[in-house]
């Protein structure tokens, strides 16, 4: 994998990450929504891109059963991922959107001076994910919430496809460093 075919697998998890947030609200969550709550123009759905470009109101929790043990929710994470750090008011954005974008800079400048494909993967997962959920937190102060997994009385946190992004991009570095760093340097 090149460089440039990183930046394109981070492109395609934000796309993936926004098309799916945009998808659920407007598809799934505002036909559930109580038609009293709202206004029946505010429910309405909006396209793709006019969703994109206009800061939408914040829908009120609202849980859809799939299956069993997944549900469908609306949730706005105004933390870190799975709700940690929960942040309100204005400074509690700024201060996560300040501390994201300082994390997407990071690893932007780590894959740009990476040379292992398997590195750009986790790189590009985790920078995708990222921005993602910073454009959430810049639009609407609060990121996206909506898969929802439960079994046997316990509900995993609610998260987006950002989110899964991200931990598969840390959970593959975590086991590079520990296992294939290791073998590299034993070898040398």
């Amino acid at each position: 994998m090149t460089k440039y075919m990183a930046f394109v697998l981070a492109f395609i998890v934000l796309v993936a990450d926004q098309i799916s947030k945009w998808a659920v609200t407007q598809f799934m969550i505002k036909p559930a929504i109580d038609v009293g709550y709202l206004a029946k123009t505010e429910l309405k759905p909006k396209g793709f891109f006019e969703w994109l470009i206009s800061a939408d109101m914040l829908l009120p929790y609202t849980h859809i059963e799939i299956l069993p043990f997944f549900n469908i929710v609306m949730v706005w994470n105004k933390g870190i991922s799975f709700g940690l750090f929960n942040q309100s008011g204005q400074l509690g954005v700024w201060l996560m959107l300040a501390l994201s974008s300082a994390i997407i800079i990071f690893f932007t400048i780590w894959m740009l001076r990476c040379t292992s494909r398997y590195m750009l993967i986790c790189m590009a997962l985790i920078i995708g994910g990222a921005i993602g959920n910073v454009i959430d937190r810049a639009r609407f102060g609060a990121v996206v919430d909506f898969l929802d997994f439960h079994a046997f009385g316990y509900h995993y946190p609610a998260f987006n496809i950002s989110d899964s992004a991200i931990v598969i991009g840390v959970f593959l570095l975590i086991i590079h460093s520990f296992f294939f760093e290791t073998q590299h340097k034993n070898a040398t």
